[in-house]
This record gives C-alpha cells, sequence and structure tokens, in this order.
C-alpha cells in the first residue's frame, strides 16, 4: 500500500484502502493490504471508516468514504467532536484555589447542617464534615497562625499604626522602586517613622535600592534591629543576611514562610507609622503567608502596581482577585512606565502602548481605585542602582509629581481607615 494513502492520528497511523472495489481503513502502526480484511487489526469493509473514540480507541462508526477519497483530518476532528458531545466524559480536574474557601465552593457538593465554616480551626475536622465533598479540601491547611503564635505577632506588631502592602502579579512591572520611593516619600515628614520590608526571598533588591548594600543585621535583647537608612526610615530583607549579593537562596515554601514569620516577630520595628512590604510578583507563598501572619495586627490596604500592556494587566487581575479571595482591601492601582516625556520637546511617546485601555479601563472595570500614572524617566533607573531617592535626585521630573501625587493619596487612605477603625471600637 502507498504510504501516501495514510496518515498519523492519535498516535497511529490510519491507512485507507485505494480500490474502489474494496473500501476500507485500518488502524495499526504497520500497512496490511485491505482486501483481506484483518479483525485483530481492526480493519472495516463496505465503505466503513474507523473513528478515533474520545476516549483514543477505534470505534466502528458508519462513515461516508467517496471512492478513491482520502478521509481529511478535519473530517476526523469533527466526527470525534460529534461522538464527544453525544457521549461527554467526565471534566478534567480543575487545580485548588489558594485559599480554602473558594477550594469549598469549586468542589461543589452539599453543605452540611453544622458546618463549622472554612475560617473554623475544626474545618474539615469536626463531626459535621464526615462525609462532605468538600472535607478534604477544608482540611488541606491551617486556618490561620495557633492563637499563641497570633498573640505574640499582634504583641509585636502593636506599634505599627498603618501597613501597606506592595503587590503585582507580573515582575519586572517596578514594585520595589515603587516601595522603595514610598517609604522614601513618606520618611520626608521627620515626625514620621517609616519601615520598609522586603519579603522578596529569591530576589531581594531594596538593599540595593536603598544604598544598604553590604550591610548586616545586629541583634540586641529586643530582637534583630532594622538597617536605617535615616533616623526614621529602617529595612529589613534578606539581602542583609547574604554572604554575598550574588548568592542565590534556593527555599521551598516553609522555609519562605518560616523567615517571613521570623522578620515579623523578630525584628524590634519600634514605634512606627507606616509599614511598607514589599513582596514578590504572583499569588502564591509569600502573599498568602504575610497575610495570614499581618491578620493577626491589621492590613490597611494593598497597592497593586502594573505597567500599560495587556501581558501585564492579565497578570494584575488575577492579583486583584487574590485580593478579593483572601479579603484584603485594596488601596489603589499604580500604572508604572506610563508613557515617555521627552526632556527636550516635552513630547509624550507611548513605549508600552495601552492596547486594552490601560490600567484606567481595567480600574474601571473592577471597580478599584487607580491612584495615578507614573511616567517613564531614566533617572529612576539610575537612582536606584547609586542607592539614592529618585524623588530628591530629580524633584522637577514629572514622574517625581506623579510619586508625590499617588503618595499623598495613599496617606489618605490609611488616615481615613485608621479613622475609621478607632470610630468602630
Amino acid at each position: 500500500m502507498d504510504k501516501k494513502k495514510g496518515f498519523f492520528v492519535g498516535g497511529q497511523w490510519v491507512w485507507v484502502c485505494g480500490t474502489a472495489a474494496n473500501r476500507s481503513a485500518a488502524v495499526g502502526t504497520e500497512p496490511h493490504s485491505a482486501a483481506v480484511p484483518d479483525p485483530a487489526r481492526g480493519s472495516r469493509c463496505a465503505g466503513r471508516c474507523l473513528q478515533l473514540h474520545a476516549g483514543g480507541t477505534a470505534a466502528d462508526v458508519p462513515v461516508s468514504c467517496p471512492a478513491g477519497v482520502l478521509p481529511s483530518r478535519g473530517g476526523y476532528r469533527r466526527r470525534v467532536r460529534t461522538r464527544r458531545e453525544a457521549n461527554p466524559g467526565p471534566p478534567l480536574a480543575r487545580p485548588a484555589e489558594v485559599t480554602r474557601g473558594a477550594m469549598a465552593e469549586a468542589a461543589g457538593g452539599a453543605r452540611p447542617q453544622d458546618c463549622p465554616g472554612t475560617a473554623s480551626a475544626q474545618a474539615g475536622r469536626a463531626a459535621a464534615c464526615q462525609g462532605c465533598p468538600n472535607q478534604r479540601l477544608c482540611a488541606a491547611g491551617p486556618a490561620g497562625p495557633d492563637p499563641a503564635e497570633a498573640a505574640e505577632l499582634r504583641e509585636r506588631l502593636r506599634s505599627v499604626k498603618h501597613t501597606v502592602l506592595v503587590l503585582s502579579g507580573k515582575g519586572g512591572v517596578g514594585k520595589s522602586t515603587f516601595s522603595a520611593l514610598l517609604a522614601h516619600g513618606l520618611a520626608a515628614d521627620e515626625a514620621k517613622q517609616v519601615a520598609l520590608l522586603d519579603i522578596d526571598i529569591c530576589g531581594p533588591s531594596i538593599p540595593k535600592m536603598m544604598g544598604l548594600e553590604g550591610e548586616q543585621v545586629h541583634q540586641s535583647g529586643s530582637g534583630w534591629s532594622p538597617v536605617y537608612v535615616e533616623e526614621n526610615l529602617g529595612v529589613m530583607s534578606v539581602g542583609f543576611l547574604l554572604s554575598s549579593p550574588d548568592d542565590a537562596v534556593i527555599w521551598r515554601g516553609p522555609k519562605k514562610n518560616g523567615l517571613i514569620k521570623q522578620f515579623l516577630r523578630d525584628v524590634d520595628w519600634g514605634e512606627i507609622d507606616y509599614l511598607i512590604v514589599d513582596t514578590p510578583p504572583g499569588t502564591s507563598d509569600e502573599h498568602l503567608s504575610i497575610v495570614q501572619y499581618l491578620s493577626a495586627a491589621h492590613i490597611d490596604g494593598a497597592v497593586i502596581i502594573t505597567t500599560p500592556q495587556e501581558v501585564s494587566l492579565q497578570d494584575v487581575r488575577k492579583e486583584i482577585n487574590f485580593c478579593h479571595k483572601v479579603k484584603l482591601p485594596i488601596i489603589g492601582v499604580v500604572e508604572n512606565m506610563s508613557g515617555f516625556i521627552c526632556p527636550n520637546c516635552k513630547n509624550e511617546s507611548q513605549i508600552f502602548p495601552p492596547t486594552t485601555g490601560g490600567a484606567e479601563k481595567m480600574c474601571q472595570n473592577l471597580n478599584v481605585s487607580l491612584l495615578g500614572k507614573v511616567p517613564l524617566d531614566p533617572q529612576i533607573g539610575k537612582s536606584c542602582d547609586k542607592g539614592q531617592s529618585f524623588l530628591s535626585e530629580a524633584p522637577e521630573s514629572p514622574a517625581t509629581s506623579s510619586y508625590r501625587s499617588i503618595i499623598q493619596r495613599i496617606q489618605e487612605y490609611c488616615d481615613q481607615h485608621h479613622f475609621q477603625e478607632e470610630k468602630m471600637i
């Protein structure tokens, strides 16, 4: 048989008879004569063609096979799709969500009348959970810090007035740059005490940006001492614990979580007006841990960083979804690298075009505040590399004006949030 009369599909060669007198198709790894049907190979005659079943096996389905016409791949796909629609199989298993409450919802099934709830320490372990289809999901992880641990964290963080997380689902959008400049901007008021915590365990860039490379953490009777940029601006990062800035931190989740807890529990922050937390990209271990541990005290909210293009926005939407699921308030979104203003002609160019409307359109659709847009300025990168504050190095830059406006809005949000908390108390 001519190999041109066959084609490869479903991991097997499909051979089609070339004689008008005996049209048939045979499925096998080697060609064989279609003139003598071979039941072991599954050949069928009388104008019948073999179709691949949705499960991957051959099924005998009458199909018109015109004389001398090779069945097309498109035809096979249509017939397979028709067969799937007629006999649908079980859906593919979906990955578990990041929170146990969402996991239980995704699993479906009836909820027991005496369900303790996903926030309970007895979730998945109570007597009422027996036989519930969500039992394994609810019991998959701890509900939160144990009471003794929560009390310890609450006591350590009792002197922190405001806590702001800087998040983004996408890497390289300027989270650490924004965190550093937010800390510098807040610390410009000498009456305010500011702390910057870097929990990007595998990529700690805060020491470089703050001009603190080579500094070490010292321990006293009251705990670890932060490294200070100014008298009212302290910094803590895993970068201070490495022997070289080029050392790779190759840790799994539990060890990362342990260090984050240690930063919160063992660092002697003192009286702080603002604790800024710089996070890695994504919605994984570090993010879950910091939200869980800080829930023992309080979090004012999260500032989410993006750039204008859709490839960034699609991951930022996931981050916003994460915040909603873990009940983390969103202060607003900052659009970084939002155009470039020429220092000579003052015209603006879109280096990263907002093909889907940018952060402004996304915020409108998701009902989230847009704190502002920061244009590109080459001096920002230079200042970060030198460990200097861009806000003081380029006070007349349009980017500096944008940063100061955004920082002002964050301060107003935190003050309002603090006022509401005091009113509730």
